[in-house]
């Protein structure tokens, strides 16, 4: 079992994250409201009048935490410097506790992005930077070996578009290009680019991806984050009902990332996936779904059963990829087995 984090420090990033929480919707400029879709939901927008033309930027879904979040921005009056200050503090104290923080590089692109609306236009960080955020979330300590990557790799529906009436600003080619980031030579036969490379000695790789629900898509526009992204199977499971996450770089950067429970079982199916010659990933894999389904089958067994079940449910595919790994771990085994009697 990982060693846990002293209670002081989990609370700490709650109190990280609620504050980037409500600052996040503080900051879009305008009066939010609540537009009903009919079949496609209710979401909430902030309305903007700028010279003749109205500006409509997206909040989120109309949810409880949204609500909540809109009602405390709506009574925050906290000056910038201030709430720069009180969260790089608290940045500093997790930092000096050991949770996982960014280097510089993937910091400027996490924060660019964020400050750009990537994640709050539906974007999900997924990969081990996302497992890294795991350990602040949940309260413990990983082996540095299971976290050590400079892929960053952002996923979103590409139905999104069907009910985000908003973009980016500034669009993420210019962000790009100023982060050194260049698109990445593809096998893509309209040279539609879905990876950026740090140029000058950089080792970060930005990577878009998107759930493929048909069999003849491979490259899909996500619209509201104006760039094309590779279609891979089971992303959809993995990027439901994502939560919010603060990266630790200078004051913290409020991302948001699969669920932990999802991101497990997820990992399970990767894992039996993968080819022979990825055979070190696929280890990986497996090493990054046992640690968190150990903690979460002591902290949160009901949430990882309902995930495992609900993965389980999705067809032939996905079961054979589940079972196959827990064939080769003792340990999962031994989980499920107690979870499911």
């Amino acid at each position: 079992m990982p060693q846990s984090f002293p209670l002081s420090i989990h609370t700490t990033y709650q109190d990280l994250l609620q504050a980037h929480s409500i600052r996040a919707i503080s900051d879009i400029p305008g009066k939010p409201f609540l537009r009903d879709m009919g079949e496609k939901g209710k979401y909430w927008y902030a309305r903007q009048r700028i010279g003749e033309k109205t500006v409509q930027k997206y909040v989120g879904p109309d949810t409880p935490e949204v609500r909540e979040r809109i009602s405390d921005a709506a009574a925050a009056n906290e000056e910038a410097h201030e709430f720069e200050r009180r969260c790089a503090s608290m940045v500093a104290q997790l930092r000096a506790a050991g949770v996982p923080t960014l280097d510089r590089d993937t910091g400027k692109v996490l924060n660019a992005m964020s400050k750009s609306g990537v994640f709050r236009l539906g974007g999900t960080l997924i990969g081990t930077h996302a497992f890294r955020l795991y350990s602040a979330e949940l309260g413990v300590r990983f082996e540095n070996t299971l976290a050590v990557t400079g892929d960053v790799d952002i996923a979103a529906f590409e139905n999104l578009k069907l009910v985000i009436e908003d973009e980016v600003d500034p669009a993420l080619p210019a962000t790009f290009k100023d982060l050194s980031l260049e698109p990445a030579p593809g096998l893509d036969r309209k040279n539609r680019p879905t990876k950026w490379v740090m140029g000058r000695g950089g080792a970060t790789e930005v990577e878009f991806l998107v759930p493929r629900m048909r069999e003849d898509s491979s490259v899909l526009k996500l619209d509201p984050l104006g760039v094309y992204a590779q279609a891979l199977p089971f992303l959809n499971f993995l990027i439901a009902d994502p939560i919010p996450a603060v990266a630790l770089y200078r004051s913290g950067v409020l991302v948001q990332i699969p669920k932990p429970e999802r991101y497990a079982v997820h990992k399970l199916i990767v894992a039996a996936r993968r080819h022979s010659s990825a055979a070190l990933k696929a280890k990986k894999d497996l090493a990054q779904a046992e640690v968190l389904i150990e903690v979460l089958w002591e902290d949160r067994p009901a949430e990882l059963v309902d995930s495992l079940e609900t993965a389980l449910t999705k067809g032939p595919a996905w079961r054979e990829a589940i079972d196959a790994s827990i064939r080769k771990s003792t340990q999962v085994s031994e989980i499920f087995e107690a979870l499911t009697k």
